[in-house]
């Protein structure tokens, strides 16, 4: 028996929404969508510009567009086969789709999303406690990718002999990598220095509490050792091909962006070179980390835009790639995922429906 199955299942995700925070939440999200591609967008790409480029877009280019998706959507559910060993390819997919299209398909959709991918992969006989470590394991190593990239994204903007002034993002993404990773480092080395990291953390956060008074009775050892003893077996087996994971499913991302973007252009065209438009992809990936929209929608497409216009690309071509790159990131996998949570929900009624018999 393995540490983790020797745990109760006191982490478990829930699945409760504040309703008047999720209204706030989704008011604010929905106004700043509009912001961002009603004002902010047009300012710096264009629309009619960019119908105009994909109009002018070869069927061939269309062709490598859709295969790019494929491949995309193929290896979406891999971070999750490698959180949880034993997990069949289609159960990921179920797992991380469906949590895809609820976590971007709600105002703070995310804590019902959590609370779906626990009921799934439980009754994909994942036990409770590994269930809470794969969970955590994606989500935490989603996030190292995410402020990895911008750091990539920043030398290769370099590598690429392009005006640099994006500089402080990558800085700002590194800065905010190694806070995580040197806490992380701690909180797994031993018991005691979780405990420690913990109770640093509530002599830093109490005094807030005058402030914001929830953060006075916020209670950080206790969680803290919980997280290493649920995490510590997973991660020492499983950090390698997590990593491995979760690179490959944002490199397959990228993709997509450059096969449109170089399909806008026209492949036996001079375009925008692969290290220039992933510098653009990857230094947008620091947005993710704002919590206006689901998904860095608005806010990473912005930003992508521009450093795509500052590379050369004109700025139809810039803001249809964009576009086609976002519908293709979205549209498939939210119909995917609703396709996952029919077929999850009605499996997993008639499982309860037997275990209850």
């Amino acid at each position: 028996m393995s540490q983790s199955d020797a745990l109760p299942a006191q982490s478990k995700p829930s699945g409760q929404l504040d309703k008047k925070k999720s209204i706030i939440l989704g008011v604010i999200g929905v106004a700043a969508l509009i912001l961002i591609f009603v004002k902010v967008i047009p300012q710096i790409g264009s629309y009619s510009q960019a119908l105009d480029s994909l109009k002018s877009m070869a069927v061939p280019a269309f062709i490598a567009v859709i295969v790019s998706v494929v491949v995309y959507l193929a290896v979406y559910g891999l971070p999750y086969m490698a959180a949880a060993p034993g997990l069949r390819f289609w159960r990921a997919q179920q797992v991380n789709q469906a949590a895809f299209t609820i976590s971007n398909g709600l105002p703070a959709g995310g804590a019902v999303g959590l609370a779906v991918q626990y009921g799934m992969l439980t009754t994909f006989d994942v036990a409770p406690t590994a269930a809470t470590a794969a969970i955590t394991a994606v989500s935490i190593w989603s996030s190292f990718i995410s402020l990895g990239f911008p750091i990539l994204g920043v030398i290769a903007l370099t590598a690429a002999g392009a005006k640099n002034s994006y500089t402080w993002l990558g800085l700002l993404g590194l800065g905010i990598l190694i806070a995580v990773v040197v806490i992380f480092v701690l909180v797994m080395r031993s018991e005691s220095l979780a405990r420690g990291v913990g109770r640093l953390g509530e002599a830093i956060v109490h005094p807030l509490g005058r402030v914001i008074k929830p953060l006075a009775k916020v209670e950080l050892v206790g969680p803290l050792s919980r997280f290493r003893a649920d995490m510590y077996a997973l991660l020492k087996q499983r950090w390698g091909k997590l990593t491995m994971t979760q690179m490959l499913v944002s490199i397959t991302q990228f993709l997509i962006l450059y096969v449109a973007l170089r399909g806008i252009q026209g492949w036996d065209k001079p375009g925008t070179s692969i290290i220039a438009a992933f510098a653009a992809f990857g230094i947008s990936q620091i947005m993710l980390m704002v919590p206006i929209t689901p998904g860095g929608l608005g806010t990473v497409d912005a930003l992508m835009i521009t450093i795509l216009v500052s590379v050369g690309a004109s700025k139809g071509d810039a803001t249809a790639a964009d576009l086609v790159w976002r519908a293709c990131s979205y549209v498939p996998q939210i119909i995917i995922g609703v396709i996952a949570l029919v077929t999850w929900s009605r499996k997993a009624g008639q499982k309860f429906a037997v275990v209850k018999g």
